[in-house]
């Protein structure tokens, strides 16, 4: 029985935790809250920072003699206290999971209920010591700091079982191959008594093993295994199928069908090394994208709009989005499935933690397993993002110098978040889950004891130096390019209903800054708003910058596939509300420039010369390496390569011949040339061609006159 609809709610406080949370209370003078939902979304708690005491009556017949009554919270942000008819049942805390609770006595008491919920979600003043593990939702620079995501965001519903629960049940594909897949279960049975039950578990509706397990009286952990002959695997979209099973654990008590789960999997097998990600075998160059949460009020997300989202990644030619610092809905992991979209799980620590989130912290990432574990998109978990708070620094309106050597010495330098938390929550993915990889923080440099540090964040561009300088700084340090998880560059939206251009260049800077994601102060090192003489222009110089800058990002990195580069993310997706971010795709899903720039760097086969420089001069020598970065599992044979130059007044042409074995970067030509005495624009087309695939690309530079 759900219980979703209207509910009431009032600020909590001591008075009202005494007397409003059993029947007798009359509820019917406070405003009306919607569940699910966030409190903020609805206009009596619009500023509010709770906690909100939210109560709903309803009936609920009185359970068998052999039946349990429970009550379940599926999604609570981000801390409660729980009452049924007055009797305190519990304090569940973590936003992305149930929280299930027994009331089998008091609901035999009557037929008419109350369940009162008092949520807290205490607003997280900085970047530093938080204590709610909430990632991106709280204090996040790529969307409005103040927001509040408090509320029950997922349904509410009670429901009975015989006298075992299946509270949990995870199920892993450990190996698989075209001969057998092996399933790793566990299941978290809460039994009223000690008894043996029967656990019978099928796929696809054929039963394929029955167990017989002793319990004793409460929560008892069971593990089991499961080996299933000939299985059809689950490929990510470019490399195959998705096939996918439904295994279903019935809880069998004297013949009789007591609880039972169903979860859809797909048997696949994932491994990674040295940041080289495969599946079943099958070694990946992953290009992808980090996906903020599809609305920053996520219990407004609609099925349809999650799944769009990895539509979108999918049609700009992605392989892998990494659900950046937050747990998404359901439906986005479904998606994710049915289209073969690899997923990178962040765990929802972004940043500095107090101390005190330990215990917590270790807690939650076994619920993520638990969650989230069989689903066969998900590649790898990452228990932090950037412990050292690596862009924050960045980012300080102070002297460069200053904002470096802070970053550097947070990278270097031991930390409680980076060396204890980090080591702990990453055990705690292991233990729970042996079938994937796990990443202990993402954006941290080689230092002691971790010589090798893990994935970049590399804002080349952005927070430091020229977009020009990823091949330069690759070529003098691999090791910092064998996964570079987060690049790019902030871009005004085309969606701009939420700035008024009207009184340009005058614009609510310090607003568009707090509440809408805006680096204002590095926007202005690249793009000045002071050269535009219209909001227009400078939105779109701004969408220009980013556009280019992505492009030759994605270009270097790919042509660097496998030696070392295991592939990328760039930063961002989307936009979870209205603001001015890294995003490719604005709050209302319109593409910048730089969605189709992604697409086109990102197609299967690309061709690719060494970038001009950006001026060069008359009889300056030129020489450049052309490329083909094939990620296709077929070869190209017999390809035509035709380069054309282009200047005023002139031209050149070259026609080479070449090929590229399969999942391989080849050279192709090298063209060499020497600048021409013609001031202005230099432009370099290519046009690949071969029986299976074309390709084209385009480079520009101008020519100035010598000094």
């Amino acid at each position: 029985m759900e219980l979703s609809g209207q509910w009431r709610a009032a600020t909590a406080d001591d008075q009202l935790r005494r007397t409003a949370v059993g029947l007798s209370f009359d509820d019917a003078q406070w405003p009306v809250v919607s569940v699910p939902g966030h409190w903020r979304n609805e206009p009596a708690f619009a500023a509010s920072d709770g906690p909100l005491l939210l109560r709903t009556h309803f009936d609920f017949p009185v359970p068998m003699a052999d039946e349990r009554a429970w009550v379940v919270l599926d999604g609570v942000f981000y801390q409660a206290d729980v009452w049924f008819d007055g009797a305190y049942i519990g304090d569940p805390e973590g936003y992305f999971f149930p929280h299930s609770f027994d009331v089998t006595q008091l609901a035999r008491l009557a037929d008419e209920h109350v369940l009162a919920v008092e949520v807290a979600c205490a607003p997280q003043k900085s970047h530093r010591g938080r204590r709610n593990i909430t990632g991106v939702f709280q204090q996040w620079d790529a969307a409005d700091r103040f927001w509040n995501p408090g509320g029950l965001w997922r349904p509410v519903h009670v429901e009975t079982t015989g006298p075992v629960r299946l509270d949990r049940v995870r199920v892993l594909c450990r190996d698989a191959n075209e001969s057998r897949a092996h399933l790793r279960l566990h299941g978290r049975l809460d039994s009223d008594a000690a008894r043996t039950v029967r656990l019978r578990t099928s796929v696809d509706g054929v039963v394929l093993s029955r167990v017989d397990q002793p319990l004793a009286r409460g929560v008892n952990e069971v593990d089991w295994t499961l080996d299933i002959d000939n299985p059809r695997l689950w490929w990510p979209w470019s490399l195959g199928e998705q096939h996918l099973s439904d295994v279903e654990v019935e809880v069998v008590v004297d013949g009789v069908v007591s609880h039972r789960r169903t979860v859809r999997t797909g048997m696949r097998e994932v491994s990674m090394q040295d940041w080289i990600f495969s599946v079943n075998g099958e070694r990946l160059f992953l290009k992808g994208a980090n996906l903020a949460p599809t609305r920053l009020d996520i219990a407004s997300a609609t099925p349809d709009e999650l799944r769009r989202d990895v539509e979108l990644a999918r049609e700009a030619g992605l392989d892998l989005v990494r659900v950046h610092g937050h747990v998404s809905a359901p439906g986005l992991y479904d998606a994710a499935d049915e289209l073969g979209m690899l997923v990178w799980q962040d765990f929802p620590l972004q940043w500095s933690y107090a101390r005190d989130v330990r215990r917590r912290a270790v807690s939650q990432a076994t619920e993520a397993v638990f969650h989230l574990g069989h689903h066969p998109s998900i590649l790898t978990w990452c228990a932090h993002n950037e412990p050292s708070g690596a862009a924050i620094g960045l980012q300080a309106s102070e002297p460069t110098w200053k904002s470096a050597a802070r970053y550097v010495a947070g990278q270097q330098l031991p930390s409680w978040n980076k060396n204890i938390l980090d080591r702990w929550v990453k055990r705690a993915f292991e233990r729970a889950d042996e079938t994937r990889p796990t990443i202990a923080h993402s954006g941290v440099m080689p230092h002691v004891p971790e010589v090798g540090g893990t994935d970049s964040h590399l804002y080349f561009g952005w927070y430091h130096g020229d977009e020009r300088d990823l091949p330069g700084f690759a070529a003098a340090f691999p090791r910092m390019v064998r996964f570079i998880s987060e690049f790019g560059a902030q871009a005004v939206p085309t969606t701009t209903d939420f700035i008024d251009p009207s009184g340009w260049p005058y614009l609510a800077w310090d607003q568009l800054e707090e509440h809408h994601g805006l680096q204002r102060t590095v926007l202005e090192r690249f793009v000045p708003a002071a050269s535009f003489a219209t909001f227009e222009q400078w939105r779109d110089a701004t969408q220009r910058y980013q556009a280019t800058l992505l492009r030759h990002h994605i270009e270097t990195l790919r042509r660097l596939k496998y030696r070392p580069t295991g592939g990328f993310c760039l930063f961002m997706l989307n936009d979870a509300s209205p603001s001015i971010s890294w995003s490719i795709l604005d709050h209302e899903r319109v593409p910048k420039i730089a969605y189709h720039a992604v697409t086109e760097a990102c197609r299967p086969v690309i061709v690719v010369a060494d970038r001009l420089p950006a001026t060069v001069s008359p009889g300056d020598p030129i020489a450049l390496d052309v490329h083909i970065v094939n990620d296709l599992r077929t070869p190209i044979e017999r390809a035509t390569l035709g380069a054309h130059l282009r200047w005023a007044n002139g031209e050149h042409e070259w026609t080479f011949e070449g090929s590229a074995e399969p999942d391989s970067v080849e050279r192709i030509a090298t063209l060499q040339f020497v600048v021409p005495d013609a001031p202005g624009d230099l432009w370099l087309d290519l046009t690949l061609q071969a029986d299976n695939v074309a390709a084209t690309n385009r480079g520009q530079t101008r020519i100035v006159a010598r000094d």
